[in-house]
């Protein structure tokens, strides 16, 4: 078991329960600095690191306590910029002081088995942060070893993955362990109370939507001597299916975790298109650079939705609309129509506000359970893109119940073959 002990969260319940859920909580609410709460960094890449930041500014109680990742070189880059800070990035960040970082030489773990060394470190809470092929392994270790989670978003690539989820967050329950998943904006004031709105009826019946994320594309690490198949493609995970889930499950699950929200869970069923026009160059490995799908959720209402990584093209990141009978909504903080309304109070930083949420949860013992809803939007996006990918129409009822897809090979080492990254043709590419 945790040394963080039920008796010590159940002791700062009263001080926390007088603070705004969203709220940045002071260091006069904890009793002592004894009161410690052991994070653990599982994947320490730049969300990583900025996640377990986020986490220390949501909790002065918070140290870290053991960083894990498969790489020595990501791992010490993350330690430097913990201890040292980043003063020359372009969002400079100061040095962690010196009393909130304890992870020793013995406490920092190198390798594919570094998360089992992490979990096992004595931490209360594990950030999960590593490429998302890992999410649904980490997440089970974490729970079954009584530890409670913060995993970044998505938590599956494949269907067998989300399976996985769900039952972890059932174990998750049982064991009173907290589970909360990086999707920021249902954490986030102005979506939140915009979203009330909308619930309420100021826009009347949902009669449709649009969401995009459309952005140039991201980063790419050149081939080293040295580095096998397996190690390279680890190393530029984003870019294969396997690991990352394709841009449309591993970045637009934000936009498409807000309609899931808008229409109280996951669309009846997708049909999608997409392709690869700019990222034509083989190192770019077999994810798709553009995604359209029309999900169609309860009462037959039909929801555009749009991705795409493509340097030089147009970008419209993070937006999402809703249309009513009686007006729109649009994301994060407005409605026209005869309710008009525009979000103007101060929004707390939802990358920070998750965490707050979650310890808060967690101290006053009713920790905080997004697993199954986290899971429904991954295998919403994978629904869009395995339609994508076959040319097919897909229910989501037959994906999450029938459907035989495991991308996940058996075992996982660096000598090791990676599995066939090939690129899906519509069409010919099967449903599986």
């Amino acid at each position: 078991m945790s040394s963080f002990t039920r008796r010590q969260f159940l002791g700062t319940a009263a001080a926390l329960s007088a603070a705004p859920l969203l709220s940045k909580l002071p260091a006069a609410a904890f009793a002592s600095g004894s009161d410690r709460l052991k994070v653990g960094l599982i994947g320490s890449g730049g969300r990583g690191v900025s996640a377990m930041r986020n986490c220390l500014d949501a909790d002065p109680s918070v140290i870290v306590w053991a960083i894990g990742d498969a790489f020595a070189d990501r791992l010490e880059s993350a330690r430097d910029n913990l201890v040292n800070g980043t003063p020359k990035s372009r969002r400079p960040r100061p040095p962690v002081a010196p009393e909130r970082l304890a992870i020793p030489p013995e406490r920092q773990f190198i390798g594919l088995d570094a998360y089992k060394k992490v979990i096992n470190s004595g931490v209360d809470l594990v950030i999960l942060a590593t490429p998302p092929q890992f999410r649904p392994e980490h997440m089970e270790a974490a729970i079954n070893a009584g530890v409670h989670v913060f995993a970044e978003k998505p938590v599956a690539v494949d269907v067998a993955g989300v399976r996985r989820v769900i039952s972890v967050g059932e174990l998750a329950k049982q064991k009173r362990l907290a589970i909360v998943a990086g999707t920021q904006f249902r954490y986030s004031g102005h979506y939140i109370e915009t979203m009330r709105r909308v619930h309420d009826g100021d826009i009347g019946e949902l009669v449709g939507g649009q969401f995009y994320y459309l952005t140039n594309g991201l980063w790419h690490h050149d081939r080293k001597p040295g580095w096998t198949d397996m190690e390279y493609q680890i190393r530029n995970w984003l870019y294969y299916t396997w690991l990352s889930g394709d841009h449309i499950v591993e970045q637009h699950i934000h936009n498409i975790d807000v309609m899931n929200w808008a229409f109280g869970g996951p669309p009846l069923k997708a049909i999608g298109m997409g392709g690869r026009q700019s990222r034509t160059d083989p190192k770019y490995g077999n994810i798709f650079d553009h995604f359209a799908v029309e999900y169609e959720y309860a009462n037959g209402v039909r929801v555009q939705s749009m991705c795409r990584q493509a340097p030089g093209a147009s970008t419209r990141s993070n937006n999402e609309r809703l249309v009513g009978t009686k007006g729109t909504a649009r994301l994060p903080a407005a409605i026209t129509g005869p309710k008009a309304w525009k979000f103007t109070d101060d929004t707390p930083n939802g990358l920070v506000a998750e965490h707050v949420a979650l310890i808060k949860g967690i101290r006053n013992g009713n920790p905080l359970n997004d697993a199954k809803r986290v899971a429904e939007s991954t295998l919403t996006a994978i629904l869009g893109r395995n339609s994508a990918y076959t040319g097919r129409e897909i229910n989501y009822a037959w994906l999450l119940n029938a459907s035989k897809e495991n991308l996940t090979p058996e075992t996982c080492r660096f000598d090791m073959a990676p599995p066939k990254s090939e690129i899906a043709i519509p069409g010919v590419t099967p449903l599986v």
